[in-house]
């Protein structure tokens, strides 16, 4: 468990990977909100906030991958073009 508390801060910064495991055990049914808020004595309201900012972001993750096949078909266009254009520029040489 990674908690960060400053003197001049009151408020626990808890590690992405810490958060990202106590919402998977919330989202997949492994336990409770109420048994990981006594446990790891962690306010309730901040549990269903990070499941919910979860939930929100998931159909983000789907999303991704729509820009990188559109990349690869750019990079397929951008590498045709350059092979033309280096035929054209040989063939000007000569």
């Amino acid at each position: 468990m990674s908690i960060v508390k400053s003197k001049t801060q009151k408020r626990k910064k808890y590690a992405p990977e810490y958060k990202a495991g106590l919402v998977l055990e919330i989202v997949s049914g492994k336990r409770t909100v109420a048994e990981i808020a006594r446990t790891e004595k962690i306010k309730d309201s901040v549990l269903y906030e990070w499941r919910n900012e979860v939930v929100a972001k998931l159909p983000l993750l789907f999303a991704m991958d729509m820009p990188s096949q559109v990349q690869n078909e750019r990079e397929k266009e951008l590498e045709q073009l350059i092979g033309q254009l280096t035929i054209e520029n040989q063939a000007l040489k000569k």
